[in-house]
């Protein structure tokens, strides 16, 4: 029942312990997981901090020392077990302890069971395609770093990467890289390097470590913010064989924090010795491509043509003078024959030239509109005539017209 309060009848603090001790009992015996933050052996008693593994909440547990020597295998810090234990709340202090009766640690093989059941959700959703994988920049401006402070990460990332190439500039992001806090304080220092422009790739580095230790790296909440992330992510968690879900999420995976360095920034000696190499090349092309050329365009000015261009004029010359000499002749020939027959055509015509008959004594004679007179019909005696000769024309005035019997030669 619920208790009736008021600020005139207020209920004394032993009451309320007293109901809360009670609601608890009535809770009974109950089957609980979480993880051991802290153990401590006093005699027959030993002392446990129970944590949950996901939520920021923790509860003393108490049990006897052979419980825990039963637990096989041995119980220890940071392991996850699952404890049959009874809550109790202790009125004069006001806490809340568990008593366990059983502790069963959590064994390997659960735990992967539970990471494949996640890892099949989230690749379900698309968080591990391929297409969704970033290219990492040549050479980044900035490179941001999450690790453990002062960890031997965080120095393998450091020096590796400014052995390769002494300018890089890094932005360092200290977390806790195991325990219940690190998947929530390495999603804080994801979001302030994805939000700082002067960072163009993120670099998530830890050591080694046990299945537990790195489970946080695994959480679906640290996975699901990376997949949001709009900076390229390198995961170095742990060594080789170690895989936990943000090296599936990541853009690359480095195997170790040396790796990462290695994959995040070029090295300078590497890259010096590649561009002396490409300029040998280059020298050597360019060199090659002028002696071909070269030997080319001797090979043309070897040839007769371009040796001795005059010689080719001077047998042309040769030509051309035969050529002038032949069209010289061709034209003598044709002004000749030409001559000739303008010398026949002018005797043909002198011959039959009306002038060459005057020039023999006959004359034309022409009345007054310049009718030539052929008949002596033509004419009346008084009429005036022009008598053309060879060298002028006469004017005469007939005195009589006589004509011709027929018979009687002209």
């Amino acid at each position: 029942m619920a208790l009736t309060t008021s600020p005139e009848s207020p209920a004394p603090l032993r009451q309320i312990s007293h109901l809360l001790s009670g609601y608890i009992g009535r809770l009974g015996a109950v089957w609980v997981e979480g993880q051991i933050a802290q153990l401590n052996r006093r005699g027959g008693i030993c002392f446990l901090t129970l944590r949950d593994v996901d939520a920021d909440i923790s509860v003393s547990l108490t049990c006897h020392r052979r419980v825990l020597d039963m637990a096989n295998p041995p119980v220890t810090e940071g392991a996850r077990v699952v404890v049959h234990a009874k809550a109790e709340f202790y009125e004069p202090s006001g806490s809340l302890t568990l008593k366990a009766a059983e502790i069963r640690p959590v064994g390997i093989g659960e735990l992967l069971a539970r990471l494949e059941q996640r890892r099949q959700l989230l690749a379900a959703e698309g968080l591990f395609d391929l297409a969704r994988k970033r290219l990492l920049p040549f050479l980044p401006r900035g490179v941001g770093l999450v690790t453990g402070q002062a960890s031997a990460a965080e120095r393998d990332v450091l020096d590796n990467a400014r052995l390769r190439w002494p300018g890089v500039e890094f932005t360092v992001r200290h977390a806790l890289m195991q325990g219940q806090s690190c998947a929530a304080q390495v999603i804080a220092a994801v979001a302030s390097l994805d939000a700082d422009d002067s960072v163009d790739v993120i670099v998530i580095a830890r050591g080694g470590g046990s299945v537990e230790d790195l489970l946080p790296f695994s959480d679906e909440g640290l996975v699901r913010a990376v997949a949001a992330t709009t900076t390229c992510i390198v995961s170095a968690i742990g060594h080789e064989p170690d895989t936990p879900l943000l090296d599936l999420v990541a853009d690359l995976r480095a195997s170790t924090p040396t790796d990462a360095a290695k994959r995040v920034v070029p090295a300078v000696v590497d890259e010096l010795a590649g561009i002396a190499a490409m300029r040998q090349r280059a020298r050597l092309a360019v060199h090659g491509l002028v002696q071909r050329e070269a030997h080319g365009l001797a090979g043309i000015r070897s040839r007769p043509v371009l040796a001795d261009p005059l010689s080719m004029v001077a047998e042309r010359a040769d030509t051309v003078a035969d050529a002038r000499d032949r069209a010289r002749r061709c034209l003598g020939h044709r002004l000749d024959r030409a001559h000739d027959e303008l010398g026949h055509h002018l005797a043909r015509v002198r011959g039959l030239s009306p002038r060459s008959t005057l020039a023999r004594g006959y004359a034309v004679a022409q009345r007054a509109d310049g009718t030539v007179i052929s008949r002596v019909g033509q004419v009346d005696p008084d009429d005036e005539v022009s008598v053309r000769v060879v060298d002028g024309h006469l004017r005469l005035r007939l005195t009589s017209v006589i004509p011709t019997d027929e018979g009687e030669p002209a």
